[in-house]
């Protein structure tokens, strides 16, 4: 039977579940949520950046994207930075929603699968 690993699990989530090579990781919010798109799109890929590394992987691994925006109209901005943070060529099959969030404050969500 092959291992689960389960990165800070929790009663509700883990950060992370790593499977046959897979890393499943949790939405990433930002913690700074008094921050515009731009600024909380930056932290939640340097926290999906750092989940990664953890597992021993990055973002040139990148398999599925989910994307949760409580606005879509900020989709051009998050995609800008989204852009920027993709390796050439490297795009994940992706979608990218506006959702009634949570917390009224954060402005984006993600949540990635990569491989190792």
């Amino acid at each position: 039977m092959s291992k689960i690993i389960r990165t800070e699990a929790g009663g509700v989530l883990a950060k992370a579940v790593e499977y046959h090579g897979f890393v499943f990781c949790q939405g990433v919010t930002a913690k700074d949520l008094s921050q515009d798109i731009r600024g909380q799109t930056r932290q939640v890929l340097a926290q999906i950046d750092a989940i990664l590394e953890t597992h021993g992987t990055d973002n040139t691994r990148l398999l599925q994207a989910l994307i949760w925006l409580k606005d879509i109209r900020d989709r051009d901005v998050m995609n800008e930075i989204w852009s920027a943070w993709l390796p050439s060529g490297g795009a994940p099959a992706r979608a990218c929603v506006q959702a009634n969030m949570a917390d009224p404050r954060v402005l984006v969500e993600i949540m990635v699968t990569t491989c190792k």
